[in-house]
């Protein structure tokens, strides 16, 4: 079923090379990079170097499905590039495929006008800048995104926004231009998915005030990170919204199925390089006389963290199959089943890595605790563990609806 195509077989490969080529040789200088200086907020040198070396190399906007900016893979054929690309957390952006870019490309390319496209997807297209997306809010529960309470009010030929964001990744970022902004337009609409709406919002626009960098884990995630921004009277253009009045949910879940595929998939690359590195330690530490590779409760982890990798990823590739076959839509419970199970796999397989390495686990001297850090989001990234067990669950129990006992 999985049977990858030709095309996607000969971009696998070439991904390959140029991880082992550029990638991993340039870890620890990436390290070095961003920890140097009085500026972490920087670009780096290496990241910047990269990108050059994998647009000449034809590695670049694979991500971008059905057009003519980027490779026109289907989800299911860039899956297996997306697993490659999660090795390495800061690979993604090399190849032009990290998020919330990848999304909001997406976005721009599917529901943009053309003046959008031109002003914005153009140069994200390139690389030439960056972008947000700002939903989550800090005064409600934003698991239910219709909590939402930013206001999107219309004065003649402008909107005006106001509320205040967090979690907006890449919004340090100073190559970061614009913002999707999510709020409502329709509060009062008696379709709770209805009063909402998407809109685009320049950085520098008056009126937007970024408050705080937010750490993950005692991580801020230099040069990139994630930032609590407050909107006060900020007004653009009624021309930068997206769709239409009333379409911000149509538009999150167009933008949040192939994400989750994405994330999915960089997760699962990440627990393969952890189980990798955990191998390796386990043959070259000797303890109570033996290696530890030697030891029964190391062997059952990596037996255990082999089945976790290989079914995650398998029902992960279902899942891409289905999105790309029957629809987002069809897929739904699919999409919700990856989105619980591979970061709950990422972290058990990382947690197993890190024990396996001792006190060097929890160091950064191994990548491993950084890692750790960054999948342990993914379980309240995209909607939180509890919303997609509810949906799979509603799911499930609907086949049953009508049977009598």
């Amino acid at each position: 079923m999985f049977d990858y195509s030709d095309k996607t077989q000969d971009l696998l490969a070439r991904v390959k090379a140029f991880m082992d080529e550029h990638i991993y040789p340039n870890e620890h200088r990436y390290h070095d990079e961003v920890n140097a200086g009085d500026d972490r907020w920087q670009p780096t040198k290496v990241v910047e170097e990269m990108k050059v070396k994998a647009k000449e190399a034809g590695l670049w906007n694979l991500f971008l499905p059905e057009s003519e900016h980027g490779a026109g893979l289907t989800n299911l054929e860039y899956a297996p590039l997306c697993e490659q690309m999660g090795r390495v957390l800061w690979a993604p952006e090399v190849f032009n495929c990290s998020a919330p870019d990848t999304g909001n490309m997406e976005v721009l390319a599917r529901y943009g006008t053309q003046e959008q496209q031109e002003r914005w997807l153009k140069p994200l297209l390139a690389g030439e800048i960056r972008s947000a997306f700002a939903m989550t809010e800090p005064d409600v529960a934003s698991s239910d995104a219709t909590n939402i309470q930013s206001s999107i009010v219309r004065d003649g030929d402008e909107y005006v926004i106001n509320g205040r964001k967090w979690w907006t990744t890449g919004a340090p970022d100073p190559r970061c231009k614009v913002l999707i902004f999510m709020g409502k337009t329709d509060p009062d609409n008696e379709s709770r998915h209805r009063q909402q709406s998407m809109i685009l919002i320049p950085m520098d626009t008056p009126g937007v005030h970024m408050t705080r960098v937010l750490p993950v884990f005692g991580y801020d995630d230099a040069p990139h990170g994630h930032a609590e921004i407050e909107f006060k009277d900020v007004r653009v253009p009624a021309s930068n919204l997206l769709l239409g009045e009333g379409r911000g949910f149509e538009i999150a879940q167009g933008r949040l199925g192939p994400g989750r595929i994405h994330h999915c998939m960089r997760a699962i690359g990440a627990a393969e390089r952890a189980l990798e590195k955990m191998c390796q330690r386990v043959t070259e530490r000797v303890a109570f006389h033996k290696p530890i590779a030697a030891q029964g409760v190391t062997r059952q982890r990596i037996a255990d963290a082999r089945i976790l990798i290989d079914q995650a990823r398998l029902l992960t590739l279902n899942a891409a199959h289905m999105m790309d076959t029957v629809g987002n839509k069809v897929a739904a419970k699919e999409i919700a089943m990856i989105k619980v199970a591979a970061p709950a796999m990422a972290c058990q397989v990382l947690d197993w890595a890190i024990q396996a390495h001792g006190a060097g686990g929890v160091s950064d001297d191994f990548g491993l605790a950084y890692a750790y850090a960054q999948l342990r989001t993914l379980k309240l990234a995209d909607g939180p563990d509890e919303v997609h067990r509810n949906a799979i669950a509603k799911l499930e129990l609907s086949k049953y609806a009508n049977i009598s006992r």
